[in-house]
């Protein structure tokens, strides 16, 4: 009888067939005495995606493929993989081999020495391997979002990431949510931890995020999230009072 999975890995993906393969190998290796499950989020590719993650599937009880039928974003394929989940804790990676599974070790001890209190684990990359352009991007992006946030993490837009299940999914869902989780996992009242993670070349294809496409709609967000954080309200302890 096969164990429970005591980890379940979430990689969202679209037009990644090329990807596949390489990094589930990576994920396999990585995990290898482990309890866990690999949950591929198609989130509506039109290559060979499908095909690929159906061959890659035979005799291999611990991959699991969700779909979407049309593409939604990388929060909602995440959500679809939780959702799905079967473990206490996720991981998630990107599903163009640019985070690298070997890490997953790190980011599972991290979150055992850190105990109960910590709902997130976030990787935090060192060595990008992006455009100069992105790089600047992103950089500028963090600073204005922990300037606003004050969530404590230099890259909250690294794909590698450890959260329990439950704890993430009793956040309020909204797209682009991957990129404000340290925000609201501490606005929950949980502890974040951190490990710093090598970033990698990406492997085939051709990134699918475009700077100008999400600046205006990354700020809006960004202010919905602030007021999420300054509502937010102690719920108070309650327990049933049994009459005499």
């Amino acid at each position: 009888m096969s164990r429970e999975p005591e980890l379940s890995v979430v990689v969202p993906v679209k037009n990644e067939a090329g990807n596949i393969a390489p990094l589930i190998a990576e994920i396999e290796q990585a995990l290898a005495g482990r309890a866990f499950e690999i949950v591929y989020v198609d989130d509506g590719s039109t290559d060979a995606t499908a095909a690929e993650l159906a061959a890659l599937a035979a005799g291999r009880p611990h991959l699991r493929i969700v779909r979407h039928a049309d593409s939604c974003g990388q929060s909602a394929a995440v959500r679809s993989g939780a959702r799905h989940a079967r473990a206490p804790l996720i991981a998630t990676l990107d599903g163009d081999g640019q985070n690298d599974p070997a890490f997953l070790p790190a980011l599972m001890a991290a979150m055992e020495a850190a105990g109960p209190g910590c709902g997130l684990v976030q990787g935090q990359r060192v060595g990008r391997k992006d455009t100069g352009f992105k790089r600047f991007q992103s950089r500028i992006a963090n600073r204005v979002r922990d300037a606003i946030l004050n969530d404590g993490t230099r890259d909250s837009g690294c794909g590698l990431k450890l959260m329990r299940r439950e704890v993430y999914l009793a956040l309020p869902y909204f797209d682009a949510l991957h990129r404000f989780t340290p925000a609201l996992i501490r606005r929950e009242g949980f502890a974040i931890a951190h490990v710093d993670v090598k970033d990698r070349p990406r492997g085939q294809g051709v990134s699918k995020y475009r700077f100008f496409d999400r600046l205006w709609v990354g700020i809006v967000d960004l202010a919905g999230v602030r007021w999420l954080l300054k509502r937010r309200r102690r719920v108070p302890e309650a327990r049933e009072v049994t009459p005499p």
